[in-house]
């Protein structure tokens, strides 16, 4: 699972959105069959730090959630992206939430 924090949003809530996109992430998409996999195999996770322009590009990916930040007035902090076999080449390009 790759999740994306946007490089705007504060340290602390990062962490924060990180859980709660990844939760969201499984719940939306626990029943298919790749999920299921991933859960028994691997239940690896990329979190990295990406720019505004990264966030709205990695959207051509598909099967995602995002997760907004109720206490920073709505604002959108994070996206999760379905567990699959083979993510598209520019997610490897992203640095690591570090």
């Amino acid at each position: 699972m790759y999740i994306l924090i946007r490089r705007k949003v504060p340290r602390g809530w990062g962490v924060n959105a990180v859980g709660h996109a990844a939760l969201m992430c499984y719940l939306k998409f626990e029943k298919e069959p790749e999920v299921q996999a991933w859960v028994k195999e691997s239940f690896r996770k990329v979190t990295c730090l990406v720019s505004d322009e990264e966030f709205e590009y990695s959207k051509k990916a598909g099967h995602y959630v995002v997760f907004r930040e109720d206490d920073l007035d709505n604002m959108v902090c994070a996206i999760a992206f379905k567990p699959r076999g083979k993510y598209p080449f520019y997610f490897k390009g992203f640095p690591l939430y570090s």
